[in-house]
């Protein structure tokens, strides 16, 4: 029998948002949007997709509303994140004047925007960095959240503790992993998990940090370094096509940061059964009101993990027994998807129950006459120039 978090955390995945909350979906020009998606079809598969799911979801889902007079939340379809290099990777650089044009148009076009200077809106914004709008951590610290956004809600997969890119208020979500191609790999649940550690990905970025001292500040380094030879990690660069079957294979699989402190693995590892390790220091993981990770994951500090083989090995059995059927419940697994189309309690439900759990607004989000939060035209001179 599944367990049920009975008084924890787990029993808040269990909510239905509908009628709990009314979404405004703005109808922007289809450049910022579906027009991009025409163009480069890649941006549906890649780990940022959800910013284009949701939008696809909130079009048809029983929350939204036409009337924006009776709206919770407004929100505006942006997709920050698809504009593609030849190798499938989004390029951030346009992605700030890119926000500001929308939220230009939609503060000119309606009245809403100006009312409280963003402060019931909400933006997906799925980068490395969320709204910093970069994939290194330095540059993106430079650069802070764009102004604009400095009072909007914002939905994002990076999360990590006391962070100039994740501002108080902000829902952290996983990221996007496709759930028809896991579907297809499912074996059955009673398969022994022969292998004790699982890993597979890159241990040096050799072309964005060829001296090795930035990427994963290390810790994919020291784990290769360390655990190479070691018999119980199966550790690889190599992505073989049994990647999924491995997972469920495997006893613990290891969700190391990597350029930002999330991966799609911690969303893999939770949707097969996979004891999480997450090595990421200060991370904040998705859902966290909602999903008890510290039941469920096993944490490990960056700088531990040199002692990784000792602190796995000496985990009693009846933990592991424990995490593991605690992941086995449904309810977890659909909390990490975004399934097409949409499904009771998964990843966009939990997005509305964290939405609808701001509700009421304080009377402090609405502008007095005259006053004014934002600044339009700080931040850096090249995010200014027109989009």
């Amino acid at each position: 029998m599944y367990s049920h978090f009975v008084g924890s955390a787990g029993d808040v995945l269990e909510d239905n948002p509908v009628g709990k909350l009314k979404v405004f979906v703005y109808d922007l020009p289809s450049k910022y949007n579906k027009r991009l998606v025409t163009k480069d079809p890649r941006c549906l598969n890649h780990m940022f997709a959800a910013e284009i799911f949701m939008h696809r979801f909130l079009l048809s889902s029983a929350v939204r509303t036409v009337n924006p007079e009776e709206a919770d939340w407004f929100y505006a379809p942006v997709y920050t994140t698809c504009d593609l290099t030849r190798a499938g990777l989004p390029l951030p650089f346009k992605s700030p004047r890119m926000m500001r044009s929308a939220i230009q148009f939609i503060s000119k076009r309606w009245p809403f925007w100006n009312r409280t200077d963003g402060g019931d809106h909400f933006f997906v914004a799925p980068h490395d960095f969320a709204a910093c709008f970069h994939y290194q951590e330095e540059n993106a610290i430079a650069r802070g959240i764009l102004p604009l956004l400095r009072r909007a809600t914002l939905v994002q997969t990076f999360g990590q503790k006391n962070h100039v890119c994740l501002k108080e208020g902000s829902i952290t979500i996983p990221p996007f992993a496709p759930p028809q191609k896991m579907q297809a790999h499912l074996i059955p649940p009673d398969t022994p998990r022969s292998i004790f550690v699982y890993f597979r990905g890159l241990f040096y970025d050799n072309g964005n940090d060829p001296e090795g001292g930035y990427y994963a500040r290390g810790a994919r380094a020291s784990l290769w370094e360390n655990f190479k030879n070691n018999p119980l990690f199966d550790i690889s660069t190599e992505h073989p096509a049994t990647y999924y079957e491995d997972m469920q294979r495997s006893v613990f699989c290891l969700c190391p940061l990597g350029w930002a402190p999330w991966s799609p693995r911690l969303v893999e590892a939770v949707v097969f059964g996979c004891i999480p390790v997450i090595i990421a220091d200060d991370i904040v993981l998705p859902f966290a009101d909602a999903i008890p990770w510290d039941e469920i994951g096993v944490f490990v500090d960056e700088e531990d993990v040199p002692k990784l083989d000792s602190i796995l090995t000496s985990i009693p059995i009846d933990d592991i027994l424990r995490k593991q059927r605690l992941l086995a419940n449904p309810s977890m697994k659909k909390a990490m998807l975004f399934p097409q189309p949409a499904q009771p309690r998964d990843a966009f439900h939990q997005i509305l129950n964290g939405l609808a759990r701001k509700l009421p607004h304080p009377e402090t989000i609405y502008l007095q006459p005259g006053e004014k939060h934002l600044n339009w035209t700080a931040g850096p001179v090249g995010d200014l120039k027109p989009w």
